[in-house]
């Protein structure tokens, strides 16, 4: 029957989360993990059950229920084709600090696996360090820390109160928030006082000492806080000496009938020194010249064969199918910096309002903006829904998106210049055992790829996809994800790159991005606002002058 045939599917899913987890997870944990990994709640009622731990308990053979504390745990019981897997996950380091001699390197020239092999040769021990915080996250708790420090004790009320939810850093790999906190000292301090921890962000502490070393500068040195409106300054001076002549009519108190006839008057004399070409265009929103309008991005440059580099996996569909980061602190940095910085211009309602999209420009493959939960993020059209909606491709994180027309903003020229930062990849040597793969074998990859700084072995480019072999070296052993799928019934190992099927039916950075060198060779001109702000000056002037 179907129930049977879902409460099989369960199980295997299950094992494979619980596996994951060496510590257990509460029955509050498997829910939560469950709907991460297969964006759909636990079928409970399906099978008819009230409740997660009433499910579990007709799992003998897969769920051990214990108790911790007065708490109860979930922890997998692993079958015949799981032992090795469960073996290698209670082998993992509790601790997973490294000695510096043992971070990740970048572009290190190693031994290529050999076809013939089904496994890899070892490669030089990489250490993949401790949990790392999505790009997203790290630029939230800035952002909560950018006002004034805060104390330990305080954090869960603030984030709560800034984002409306509750931090879950287990869901990251931490065991607490020290370990967050100290996975980012370079970006945050946390000082012991009287009070308990203070976490201060080091860009506050930065900006103390500048404040005692470098002297205040006066108010007209400063820029604006606002972008400067380019409103027509035509119409600007129309506007000024409208509301002149209507203060010099009112301020005559004598007749009321000269007054109105002297007042008709003066605004038909106005009238008729205002040019034609302005009577029969009204005034309407121009498209800023820092706006994109033709432009794409340009992708990352190709990483060499063989080279070992440290990756985080963001956004999965399958192990033939998923994009990654690539790890280092000048990409992590400059992609922060962006999210920040376009945050801090669309917020003003001015810029806002000023970059605002005409329906005409809402097209497929329009480069653009979008704020989702008071982010902003730099996306791609890939298909207009209705009057309402479009579906958009987050060229830095590699996912689609439905969202509102509304959301979306004109991209300024000067956020071009950063490369789309996903790459898409595909598992190396791996084929499903299905011709397809179960949603099983795609729960353990997000498992074993979930919120962790991995090492991926470059083996090949196919059709602009990335095909590397991952590799978690927090363990006592390497652990390589395309054997775990092996040795879980899930894959087969072919010793050569299938071309993605997913990746051939979509690939919207293969659409949208164009390849670095194609970016380069097209002479990519900024506007020089300077020019045109001293043409619009011009003008202005000559505007003025006429009036």
């Amino acid at each position: 029957s179907k129930q049977v045939q879902l409460m099989e599917v369960l199980k295997k899913e299950v094992r494979a989360m619980l596996i994951a987890a060496k510590a257990g997870l509460t029955p509050e944990q498997l829910e939560e993990q469950y709907m991460a990994m297969v964006c759909k709640p636990l079928p409970l009622q399906d099978l008819g059950f009230q409740s997660t731990l009433e499910l579990v308990t007709q799992m003998p053979e897969v769920v051990r229920v214990c108790s911790k504390n007065g708490t109860l745990i979930l922890k997998a019981i692993a079958d015949d084709a799981t032992k090795g897997i469960a073996k290698l996950v209670a082998n993992q380091k509790a601790k997973t600090r490294t000695k510096a001699g043992k971070k990740t390197a970048v572009k290190v020239n190693a031994t290529s696996p050999t076809k013939n092999s089904k496994t890899p040769q070892r490669f030089q021990t990489v250490s993949a360090g401790t949990p790392v915080l999505p790009a997203t996250v790290k630029a939230e708790l800035q952002d909560l820390l950018s006002s004034s420090p805060l104390l330990l004790v305080d954090f869960d009320q603030a984030f709560f109160r800034r984002f409306g939810r509750v931090f879950q850093y287990r869901q990251y790999g931490f065991l607490s928030m020290f370990e967050v906190f100290r996975s980012m000292s370079d970006l945050v301090v946390v000082e012991q006082t009287k009070a308990g921890s203070l976490l201060v962000l080091r860009k506050y502490l930065a900006s103390e000492i500048e404040q005692d070393e470098v002297p205040q500068a006066s108010a007209a040195e400063m820029p604006p806080l606002k972008p400067i409106c380019e409103t027509e300054s035509f119409y600007q001076a129309a506007l000024l000496m409208n509301t002149e002549l209507v203060q010099t009519q009112a301020v005559d108190l004598g007749d009321p009938l000269k007054q109105v006839s002297g007042w008709t008057n003066n605004l038909w004399t106005f009238s008729c020194l205002i040019p034609r070409s302005f009577e029969q265009f009204p005034p309407t929103p121009e498209i800023p010249p820092d706006a994109v309008q033709d432009r794409s991005l340009c992708s990352l440059p190709p990483l060499k064969r063989r080279c070992l580099v440290g990756v985080i996996v963001e956004f999965i569909v399958s192990p033939s199918q998923f994009y990654i980061h690539i790890c280092s602190r000048e990409a992590s940095y400059k992609l922060q910096d962006l999210m920040f910085e376009m945050r801090h211009v669309y917020s003003h309602k001015v810029a806002s309002d000023k970059y605002i999209m005409p329906e005409s420009a809402v097209r497929p493959g329009q480069l653009c903006c979008v704020m989702v939960s008071k982010w902003w993020y730099r996306v791609i059209i890939h298909r207009v829904i209705n009057d309402q909606e479009v579906e958009v491709f987050y060229a830095d994180y590699g996912h689609l998106q439905i969202v509102q027309k509304s959301w979306l903003r004109f991209l300024k020229w000067h956020y071009l210049k950063l490369p789309a930062q996903a790459i898409p990849c595909s598992l190396a040597w791996v084929k499903p055992v299905e011709g397809t793969w179960s949603t099983a074998a795609t729960v353990l990859f997000k498992h074993l790829c979930r919120f962790k700084e991995l090492v991926g072995i470059v083996d090949e480019y196919v059709n602009g996809v990335l095909y590397l072999f991952l590799c978690d070296t927090s363990s006592k052993e390497d652990v390589y994800f395309h054997s775990v799928l092996r040795d879980m019934g899930y894959a087969d190992v072919c010793g050569e790159n299938i071309p993605s099927q997913e990746f051939e039916e979509l690939n919207p950075l293969a659409l949208y991005v164009q390849p670095r060198g194609k970016q380069e060779n097209a002479e990519m001109v900024e506007p020089d606002l300077c020019l045109q702000q001293e043409s619009r000056d011009a003008d202005s002037e000559t505007a003025t002058s006429k009036l």
